[in-house]
């Protein structure tokens, strides 16, 4: 090999330390480009993402209330909350499965009436068959009570985020009297016992499915929240039985060791928007009495007529309901039973 001179040498340095000094100002450039988005995603993490879930198909009327809190509460939340929403039941899975799931993980939040998460705490009727606002519930240590029984299962009872009003028996031929004999009705566990004691047989159902069981004539009726009906149902229903029995409610439930995970400030923002939504939906408020006749006016637009049981027929439709559905309840839960009917009810 040929000996190189010196000058060749320094001007392969010279040109080596200009590539070196290249790189560097690329490098330098890209971590300056890189500052941002690590900044972004820095903050992004620091965002408290909680799995979210409805107990009714996305978009129906009970489901509707559970999205307008949701889409609240990521508006107030933002930067520090977000709430995602994977979808509603039965597009998920069984209504009837989803309180468990959560319970063990599976979801962080889930809106659902007592109903569907009867499996995880067996006491839970006794929020449908309370007759207090939620106001007194939550002064009384009625819903403390409770909540110990929530957290016992890997729960946390966050609130009352809609009331669709009363549940009503709804029919396609009518009856002149308070009982059901000889009529096959849908239901959910709300209102088994009280269809049962007033002679119906019954049929579990989804609520997707109960358009095509009044349509075949499978069903006779079936029993639903006042607000909560399906427009698509008008069209198979023909009469709403008077007075209405107990409440649609419509909860917040959380899994217990993700809520224990959030920050304060988080679970305020969560907290306060759930009790402004509990507060508003008060049956006794305008605002839901404003409903109630929207949907009665619209119901009978849509020809829906009204049987309207009065004097001793309206007591024994009504002390039936509650009755029935108390006795089913005590006979569950004779432990916790008699506390929670003393919390729940004005008279025993």
């Amino acid at each position: 090999m040929g000996r190189v001179s010196p000058m060749k040498c320094l001007a392969n340095f010279q040109h080596r330390g200009a590539n070196m000094n290249f790189m560097r100002s690329i490098l330098i450039g890209a971590a300056t480009l890189a500052a941002p988005i690590l900044t972004v995603t820095a903050a992004y993490a620091d965002v408290a993402v909680l799995r979210s879930v409805s107990c009714f198909p996305i978009g129906s009327p009970p489901s509707v209330p559970f999205e307008e809190m949701v889409a609240e509460i990521n508006k107030r939340g933002e930067g520090v909350v977000r709430l995602d929403l994977l979808g509603g039941a039965p597009a998920i899975g069984s209504p009837f499965q989803v309180a468990e799931r959560l319970a063990l993980g599976a979801y962080d939040i889930a809106g659902c009436p007592e109903a569907f998460f009867g499996n995880l705490i067996p006491e839970a009727p006794a929020l449908r068959l309370n007759e207090y606002t939620f106001a007194e519930l939550r002064e009384n240590g009625a819903l403390d009570y409770f909540q110990e029984l929530m957290k016992a299962k890997g729960a946390l009872f966050l609130g009352r985020h809609q009331d669709d009003g009363a549940f009503h028996v709804y029919l396609a031929d009518p009856i002149d009297k308070p009982d059901l004999s000889g009529l096959n009705l849908r239901i959910s566990p709300v209102y088994t016992a009280f269809f049962k004691a007033m002679g119906a047989t019954v049929q579990r159902a989804s609520m997707p499915e109960v358009y095509t069981l009044m349509e075949n004539k499978t069903v006779d009726g079936y029993g639903f929240s006042l607000r909560g009906i399906s427009p698509d149902w008008y069209k198979v229903t023909k009469y709403r039985v008077d007075p209405g029995f107990y409440h649609g409610a419509i909860h917040t439930i959380a899994n217990l060791a993700r809520w224990e995970t959030l920050s304060p400030e988080a679970q305020e923002i969560v907290s306060s928007v759930i009790l402004e939504f509990e507060v508003r939906i008060e049956p006794s408020s305008d605002y839901a009495k404003d409903l109630d006749a929207k949907m009665r006016a619209t119901q009978a637009e849509n020809g829906i007529q009204t049987i309207t049981f009065e004097g001793a027929d309206a007591e024994k439709w009504l002390s039936m309901a509650k009755d029935a559905a108390w006795s089913e309840f005590l006979a569950e839960n004779p432990v916790t039973g008699p506390k929670l009917k003393d919390l729940f009810t004005k008279s025993n």
